[in-house]
């Protein structure tokens, strides 16, 4: 059983989702599940492993149901974990765990910064944390270069390029910014523009999310369990590298989840991981005490 809630506020009406029992109903916490710029329905196949106790999804403001009132279009980590903590309060239940998923994992970092008692067990699988790597100052040109390619050519030419960026192995080296740009075609993108430069993803209206300071005093301080997932197939890769180095900043070694960067996906977007041993592996680290 799902339902669906609206929470009003004065900036942004934050439409978020409640599967299974209620809250009160549950003999767990709540589990909320954050992603940031995939909306709640991202989550629907793993929310589908987790039956029997209270999944909670939502839609970042200015993302899918959540329509914005406060006339910007940026999406801020901070202004994000404040909506969630909103939500969480909505509930009525207390403190909750929760699983952030990239640009979510984000957001739900600022949200135990923010919000430490909200949170008893935060996973942060592969935070796309720009600032923590050695090679900051190149991933952050590598980032200006996907987003100028998207400027200029359009949803294709700049996915294109985000993808050559996220498959990129290791730091990125000279041999990297040598290579020819991105063919749209290769990839099975779109060549022609269709003249929008408003995707959350590869416009700069997400840059506060990679460029977001991670606060390591605040969080070691919280009385929150925090575990860094990172996938065994994107180890190597820009958002595995971040997910190594956020966990080492905060004294811990990451977790190895199965699968990719989006390995908890089913068919939702047509990148499906191995959802059922994410699920798997994701039950076992909820259930694990300190």
């Amino acid at each position: 059983m799902t339902t669906t809630h609206t929470l009003e506020t004065p900036e942004a009406d934050i439409v978020y989702d409640v599967h299974g029992p209620a809250p009160a109903d549950s003999p767990h916490p709540p589990l909320v599940m954050v992603g940031q710029p995939m909306e709640a329905g991202g989550f629907s196949t793993l929310a589908s492993y987790f039956p029997e106790r209270t999944v909670v999804t939502y839609d970042p403001r200015g993302l899918g149901r959540s329509v914005r009132k406060d006339g910007r279009e940026d999406h801020v980590p901070v202004v994000q974990a404040g909506d969630i903590h909103a939500v969480i309060r909505a509930l009525g239940v207390g403190a909750v765990e929760v699983f952030g998923s990239s640009g979510g994992a984000v957001a739900a970092l600022a949200l135990v910064t923010a919000y430490p008692e909200d949170v008893s067990t935060l996973v942060a699988h592969e935070p796309p944390l720009v600032g923590v790597l050695p090679d900051a100052e190149a991933a952050e040109r590598a980032g200006k270069a996907f987003r100028d390619a998207y400027q200029a050519g359009g949803f294709g030419a700049g996915m294109a390029a985000f993808i050559t960026m996220t498959a990129w192995k290791g730091e990125f080296t000279d041999d990297y910014f040598a290579q020819p740009p991105a063919d749209p075609a290769q990839f099975g993108m779109p060549t022609e523009d269709d003249g929008r430069r408003d995707d959350p993803l590869m416009s700069d209206r997400s840059l506060a999310v990679t460029a977001y300071n991670l606060d390591v005093d605040a969080l070691r301080a919280a009385p929150t369990r925090i575990v860094i997932g990172v996938g065994e197939e994107s180890i190597d890769v820009m958002t595995g590298r971040t997910a190594l180095a956020t966990a080492a900043a905060l004294g811990q070694e990451a977790t190895v989840f199965p699968s990719h960067h989006g390995g908890f996906l089913g068919g939702e977007f047509g990148y499906a991981g191995q959802p059922e041993a994410f699920a798997k592996k994701l039950r076992e680290v909820l259930s694990t005490e300190d």
